[in-house]
């Protein structure tokens, strides 16, 4: 497979879950007013899983105490992380904010990404990444290839 092959092919696969994801998850009621995507009982599986890198990248020109006091008007640690939504890892990443990687259902990435809409914007700039576990297969191949 040629390089790069792989990450598209996984990116669509992403894609094709989320557009099926139901309908009623849309991002606005028909008043056209925003509204929260309904909880997803889905668990992460072997089959259904993707990790969420998010880098929240904190706006430096204001005070840390004025972002936190943001984050709380807008209702963000209330909101995050949502129930069933696996916290892989949470980090300060200094001189730019926060790295939290999530573990989720596929069709629970736009309810995710909709938390942070609507309760992150402001106080941090976000950069999302999708990803898979790889893990199992690369170490098969790495043991294949000995």
């Amino acid at each position: 497979m040629a390089r790069g092959q792989g990450s598209r092919i996984a990116m669509a696969a992403l894609a094709c879950a989320i557009g099926l994801a139901p309908a009623a998850n849309a991002q606005t009621s028909p008043a056209g007013n925003a509204t929260p995507a309904p909880a997803s009982t889905a668990a992460p599986t072997a089959d259904n899983a993707v990790m969420l890198t998010i880098f929240l990248k904190h706006d430096q020109s204001r005070p840390l105490g004025e972002l936190n006091a943001q984050l709380e008007r807008q209702g963000f640690y209330k909101a995050f992380p949502p129930e069933g939504v696996e916290v892989v890892s949470w980090y300060v990443m200094m001189g730019v904010g926060q790295v939290v990687t999530l573990r989720l259902p596929a069709s629970r990435l736009r309810e995710v990404n909709r938390i942070f809409e609507t309760s992150a914007w402001g106080a941090y700039r976000t950069e999302f990444y999708p990803t898979y576990d790889y893990k199992a297969i690369g170490i098969a191949n790495h043991d294949k290839a000995k």
